[in-house]
């Protein structure tokens, strides 16, 4: 009986985790869009100023404040360089986040920014969604969860099983005398 119910305990949590998935998709993809935008705002007169004088190229722009005598000039060349990059990285994980599910989690599992992660991490609060996604995902995730662990007890439990089957068997053979 017990043993029943540890493996309903376990299945209700791989239930409970599994249900957090799209709430953590969903922060991260919003967390990655605020950033986004708020780049893109910082980029706005940058922007303008390449689209006058180097056809909208802000590589270009950052090349020529690179290579005036000012040192003004140069040091607002590695500001803006760094606003470029990071304008850059925030496209590319929001167009991450706007593929199907499937290539989100993959994305958020092997590629996404480690330091958005981390905010998101950070700033997530547990929930229960009973979205369909949510509840899929949490059934999904019982029932991985509960067949990995009963697979690796039965695992662990193999040598025992075959010695106490060996030792059953030697009691059952008749004895010669």
């Amino acid at each position: 009986m017990v043993r029943s119910y540890l493996r309903l305990a376990l299945f209700a949590l791989g239930l409970l985790l599994g249900v957090q998935v799209p709430g953590f998709i969903d922060g991260y993809a919003k967390r990655v869009e605020a950033h986004r935008v708020e780049s893109e705002h910082s980029l706005s007169g940058f922007r303008d100023t390449a689209k006058r004088f180097f056809d909208g190229d802000l590589p270009r722009l950052v090349a020529h404040y690179r290579g005036s005598s000012d040192p003004v000039m140069q040091s607002d060349a590695r500001s803006v360089g760094l606003l470029v990059e990071r304008s850059a990285l925030l496209e590319r994980e929001s167009l991450a986040m706007q593929g199907p599910w499937y290539r989100q989690v993959w994305h958020l599992a092997t590629g996404a920014d480690e330091q958005l992660l981390q905010e998101t991490h950070a700033a997530y609060r547990y929930q229960v969604l009973l979205a369909p996604e949510a509840i899929a995902w949490g059934i999904a995730c019982a029932l991985f969860l509960a067949w990995v662990v009963e697979s690796i007890v039965l695992l662990l439990a193999l040598p025992f099983r075959r010695r106490e089957r060996r030792v059953v068997s030697e009691r059952q053979q008749p004895r010669m005398r």
